[in-house]
């Protein structure tokens, strides 16, 4: 690859279709026949199947993996009609990363030989380049354009590409030989890095997120919008070099724990690191582990190293400059990215950064390439930042790739930012969005910042606690069977009741999820929302501190949907600031919550514990001549309310009893029932084919002493 000119990712909207096939072929050709030259660095076929590490899958299933891909997406596009190995469509499927779903116990696969594998991805060569010559072509081609699928294929093969050169490079020296086409920069080893130091980032406005007319592929988490005001701070000219970090190291860096987070520590018990895992220390001196070779240190190439690593030597660095000195923030590194000039357009000739395989294998001098007053904005080796991956505001999963992006959104991800020496494709773009586990060793190094702003963590976590999730849906999700929204639906009753009285305060009693709060929120100048369940008041809180919540829903078995709710497209939005959440319990509330004009009692009464007790003492959370609102399926359990406490759905003296006498008699001293019950239906989803449809008795009561 030394000096190659690599075939850069294709527009997507420009061209006509003759060319474009033409184009994407050559692409596709490219890419497969590099990734398979990258395998030639393994010396045997025992290579292929021993583990490198043991988090991660032998070599042998990333060499199947990118192939059995294309077949498994094109077969989803409905561009291929039947499978080429359905054997090794199946274990070469899933498995690259410390996901639940991953199989890495070795008993489970019983590996092919090389070259079966080989002569498989010849035929998924054959089949790809078919599609692509005769299948039916019309541009522009978007996300929903059936195409989506094959450059899908090629930008997560490029994306191997890169993390199998990792595994290559973790591997014993024994299994691995140089190779003329990945030889690594020119030695540097008798040359001193540079002196870093740290420059000004004036403030400015970056607006983040690809729209579905962009010109070139990407994937999910780049789409949709984020625009941050970003202030002024300082930023290291270079990456931190071998040379730099080698203070820290000598200062017993990794034996200080002042320097190291929780996971940080827990990170080095396990892995009882004493340098940067590349580093090796021999007699002769300092050696650093390229792909196939060890070599002199160079100290002035950039150190690679672990997010863990990164922000303890930052911590370490903070106390020498007693300055804030931190990563930067996806925001703050795309602002210096922006603040530099640099573009996000495919680079047509050999990149003024050591990316793409334009140069050689192997990271260079961190003062090789300049972008504006700093070195390395891209490319070189990937920089670590402080920000979990997150989706931006109308972020939404490829239906035949719904698991790139989603399992990451568990703030254990962060992304890293610019590229390293093999990135390609997709990977080279500034836009690009790429998050590994903290623990991870990638071509990914870092740099510095200076800023007094903290760095902002934004909430990325998708719920997929079913019960969770099923409220989520039930509260904020869409109506099924024509059946309005339950909680929509409650806060209108009791609204219309409120017509001539005072609405200044309102307490959603039991609020689950917090819709109804919302609702209330519209007419009262300030609502409470109270529930028992503190996993439930993390909804409300969610959605009153963010405006949005995620979760998945059960579509069948294990397979889920992800859905964003944002209370501004519910018209909700400016009753974000009127509502507060707290855990408490209906018969047992604490003082303070006194004095509201409305309670919003909803599906409530039949899951406590003791409901005549909250009915015997509601009167004194509300102000006379204020509306109690219930609203009860009257679902009795043992599991939930003693036989003995029920308030009704039994015989008295032989005669049936319901609920609603039930009601009757025990609010009577304090309350008057307004009018008769109605009945208000709801429906709870629980799979895609499966739904609870049920019916809730309203009854509306004032309280007149």
């Amino acid at each position: 690859m030394q000096g190659a000119n690599t075939q850069r990712t294709p527009s997507l909207m420009t061209g006509d279709v003759a060319s474009k096939r033409e184009e994407i072929l050559s692409y596709f050709l490219s890419t497969f026949a590099r990734y398979e030259q990258l395998f030639e660095l393994l010396v045997d076929e025992q290579s292929f199947v021993q583990k490198p590490i043991s988090l991660r899958h032998p070599l042998m299933f990333y060499f199947g993996h990118t192939a059995t891909f294309f077949v498994n997406k094109l077969l989803l596009a409905r561009l291929l009609s039947e499978r080429i190995n359905p054997r090794f469509e199946s274990i070469f499927a899933v498995g690259v990363d410390e996901m639940s779903w991953d199989d890495l116990n070795e008993a489970h696969y019983d590996w092919p030989t090389v070259a079966a594998v080989r002569d498989y991805r010849q035929q998924v060569r054959e089949a790809v380049s078919e599609v692509i010559r005769n299948a039916p072509l019309s541009l522009p081609i978007d996300a929903k354009n059936p195409w989506w699928a094959i450059l899908m294929g090629i930008e997560h093969e490029l994306i191997h590409l890169e993390t199998s050169s990792v595994l290559i490079r973790q591997h014993q020296l024994a299994r691995v030989q140089p190779h003329p086409n990945w030889r690594p920069w020119p030695s540097t080893a008798e040359r001193q890095a540079p002196l870093n130091q740290l420059l000004p980032v004036p403030d400015g406005v970056v607006q983040l997120g690809k729209s579905s007319s962009d010109d070139l592929y990407g994937w999910d988490n780049e789409y949709g919008q984020h625009r941050a005001e970003v202030a002024a701070f300082s930023a290291s000219q270079f990456l931190v070099s071998n040379q730099e970090f080698l203070a820290f190291v000598a200062d017993n860096g990794y034996r200080e724990p002042r320097w190291w987070d929780a996971e940080g520590a827990a990170w080095l018990e396990f892995s009882h690191a004493r340098w940067p895992s590349f580093w090796r220390h021999e007699s002769a001196g300092w050696q650093l582990r390229l792909l196939t070779e060890e070599v002199p240190m160079p100290w002035d190439w950039p150190v690679e190293v672990n997010y863990l690593e990164a922000k303890a030597f930052c911590n370490w660095k903070a106390a020498q400059l007693q300055q804030p000195v931190r990563l930067p923030t996806e925001e703050q590194w795309q602002r210096l990215y922006q603040h530099t000039g640099m573009g996000d357009e495919r680079t047509p000739e050999r990149a003024s950064a050591n990316i793409q395989l334009d140069h050689y294998a192997s990271p260079c001098p961190v003062d090789q390439f300049a972008h504006g007053e700093f070195y390395d904005v891209r490319g070189n080796v990937w920089q670590w930042s402080e920000t979990p991956i997150y989706p931006f505001d109308g972020f939404d999963v490829h239906p035949i790739y719904d698991d790139f992006s989603t399992p990451t959104f568990d703030q254990r991800h962060n992304l890293f930012k610019g590229g390293s020496w093999i990135s390609c494709g997709n990977q080279s773009l500034g836009s690009a969005r790429y998050a590994f586990r903290r623990h991870f060793f990638q071509h990914a190094g870092f740099r510095y910042i200076v800023a007094e702003t903290p760095a902002m963590i934004p909430a990325s976590n998708y719920e997929h606690d079913k019960l969770l999730s099923e409220y989520a849906e039930f509260h904020y999700g869409d109506s099924y069977f024509g059946v309005p929204n339950f909680s929509r639906a409650l806060a209108e009753h009791a609204i219309s009741a409120m017509a001539g009285r005072p609405a200044l305060k309102a307490l959603d009693l039991g609020c689950a999820s917090g819709r109804a709060s919302f609702e209330l929120a519209k007419h009262f100048k300030h609502v409470t929302g109270i529930d028992f369940s503190a996993r439930f008041i993390g909804q409300g809180v969610q959605l009153a501190e963010s405006g949005q919540i995620r979760y998945t829903l059960c579509e069948e078995g294990e397979l889920v949907s992800y859905k964003t709710r944002r209370l501004d497209e519910l018209g909700l939005a400016p009753t974000q600031h009127k509502v507060e959440f707290f855990q408490g319990d209906a018969c047992n509330l604490k003082p303070q919550f006194s004095g509201y004009d409305l309670i919003l009692a909803a599906n409530l009464i039949d899951r406590l514990y003791d409901p005549a007790q909250f009915l015997a003492h509601v009167h004194e959370r509300l102000n006379v001549g204020g509306i109690l609102l219930l609203a009860s399926p009257y679902t009795w359990l043992t599991e939930h309310t003693p036989r003995e406490a029920w308030l009704g759905g039994f015989k008295k003296d032989g005669e049936n009893f319901s609920t609603l006498d039930g009601l009757k008699t025990t609010l009577q001293p304090h309350f008057k029932l307004l009018n008769a019950p109605v009945e208000v239906p709801f429906v709870i989803r629980e799979t895609r084919r499966k739904f609870q449809h049920s019916l809730s008795e309203v009854s509306l009561w004032q309280r007149i002493s």
